[in-house]
């Protein structure tokens, strides 16, 4: 999978509203034994990981998750920067992802960090 690809996945991941859409997104683009960290979350597999995002949309209806800039592709290592916003609107929330590859470009580890967010 190009890194192009997979940031455009995980975006739409994270911005897909049903859960067995969600389900095949994370499938395609996560391995098995995936882990998500992030200052509020940790989360291990595709369940735990497609409860959480659908527990954050419904904590920031109407946002949606947009990548800002460049991606920086470094061996096995992906970093990309992302907002939380509504169309037209300034974002509510901000951070950057560092993102671990496996062989096929699949995301086995990611830890984000919030740049700025709101309280919750």
């Amino acid at each position: 999978m190009t890194t192009q690809t997979l940031a455009d996945q995980y975006f739409a991941t994270w911005n897909e509203p049903d859960a067995d859409r969600r389900a095949e997104l994370i499938a395609a683009t996560w391995t098995e034994t995936s882990t998500f960290v992030d200052p509020s979350f940790e989360t291990h597999g595709h369940d735990e990981l497609n409860k959480l995002i659908g527990a954050a949309q419904q904590m920031f209806p109407g946002l949606s998750f947009v990548r800002i800039g460049e991606i920086d592709d470094h061996h096995i290592y992906r970093r990309w920067t992302w907002h939380l916003q509504a169309e037209g609107q300034e974002p509510v929330a901000g951070g950057t992802d560092i993102v671990h590859v496996d062989a096929d470009g699949r995301i086995t580890h990611l830890i984000g960090f919030h740049d700025f967010a709101p309280e919750h």
